[in-house]
């Protein structure tokens, strides 16, 4: 079993159920377009205090690999418990913009997800003092906020003032903010000209037929658990899923799942045009038009 890496060979030859167990876990795939923001995310992570700290806004389309990528980097970063001194340290911290601009319901899921008590009656005014107090305890140095598109979602007045919330963040804590979202978040940055000029936006494109996009599926190959090669680099196969999935890295990984649990349950073990078309996957655009119709 050349084909498979190391970590996956002995697990290809385990049952059924074993192996359709781990394609369905999911695994971080390395590729230059997230390897280059993620060095980038690293650079802001050691970048000194100064006055007016970097930022940085990553751009992409939906189900292209966004989240995916800013919570490996959060995994890489872990809270840090020193035993001794009975203390914990939280350089990294990610959290959810809620569904519309609100600064209330935003430092209460920032709180949540640094495990801190708050009274659901207080005041945004406390909430945000108490943020800001848990924040430097910890010693955090990156606030992630994701979704922060979901800004659109309230009314100019609503958008300014939650803006306002996060430009405060980053000017009274001196930390790195990274903002993630669709290409309307953009247009949500740009509501603000102090705002636009902080956050930097940088882009995970959608996937085109080239060297990468070979490597990808060549990676992806080497970790699922099927006992044959795939030999998905193959044109014809590489553009049948190409085509299928639209270029976006979420939909590509979905599709070799679907195919890679479709090769072991017909005993195939392996990937092939037949599969492919075999199995219930309906491209994203086409469930946008089913959706249309629908309503």
């Amino acid at each position: 079993m050349n084909h498979l890496n190391k970590s996956v060979q002995k697990i290809a030859s385990q049952d059924d159920a074993t192996r359709i167990n781990l394609i369905n876990s999911g695994r971080w795939i390395k590729y230059p377009a997230a390897e280059k923001i993620l060095t980038r995310l690293e650079e802001l992570l050691i970048h000194p205090k100064i006055l007016r700290m970097p930022n940085l806004l990553i751009v992409g389309e939906t189900n292209n690999g966004k989240t995916v990528l800013v919570n490996h980097f959060h995994k890489l970063h872990k809270p840090i418990i020193n035993e001794i001194e009975e203390k914990i340290t939280i350089p990294v911290v990610y959290v959810q913009s809620p569904s519309q601009p609100d600064e209330k319901k935003f430092f209460r899921k920032l709180l949540d997800q640094l495990n801190a008590p708050y009274r659901e009656n207080d005041k945004a005014e406390r909430l945000e003092k108490q943020a800001y107090q848990v924040l430097r305890h910890v010693g955090a140095k990156m606030l992630i906020i994701d979704e922060i598109h979901n800004v659109l979602a309230g009314n100019t007045s609503k958008q300014r003032t939650f803006l306002n919330v996060i430009k405060s963040l980053a000017n009274e804590l001196q930390i790195v903010i990274v903002t993630v979202g669709i290409r309307e978040a953009l247009n949500a940055m740009n509501t603000d000209s102090q705002i636009s000029n902080r956050f930097i936006p940088t882009f995970l494109p959608k996937w085109h037929y080239d060297e990468d996009f070979i490597g990808l599926l060549v990676s992806l190959e080497s970790l699922i658990p099927l006992q044959k090669p795939s030999n998905l680099m193959t044109e014809e196969i590489s553009q049948k899923i190409l085509s299928m999935s639209e270029g976006t890295i979420g939909e590509i990984t979905n599709i070799i799942i679907m195919a890679s649990i479709e090769g072991i349950k017909s005993k195939k073990e392996c990937i092939d045009l037949a599969i492919l078309k075999k199995i219930d996957y309906v491209r994203p655009s086409e469930r946008r038009r089913i959706g249309e119709r629908l309503l």
